[in-house]
């Protein structure tokens, strides 16, 4: 299988944030896609009410990070920036 270019890579990660949206929405919150670097590292910046959430790391890694890694395997890390 042929590695994605930047372009195709970035899609998949915009498909994934598609995909975990409306509950990060039903909490308050939203995410958007800042950078992916090095194509393996992915820069997000949470809003809302998901910037002060106790459990915004939990939510990164559980559930926006591996929503992620099942539509781009190549992505080992995903970043808040916020």
């Amino acid at each position: 299988m042929e590695p994605l270019n930047q372009q195709e890579l970035e899609e998949k990660v915009l498909l994934a944030l598609d995909e975990i949206r409306p509950y990060l929405l039903s909490d308050g919150g939203d995410i958007s896609l800042v950078a992916i670097k090095e194509k393996s590292v992915v820069e997000v910046m949470l809003h809302g009410n998901c910037v002060n959430c106790s459990v915004n790391q939990m939510t990164l890694s559980n559930g926006v990070e591996a929503t992620i890694k099942k539509h781009a395997p190549q992505i080992e890390k995903v970043i808040n920036i916020s």
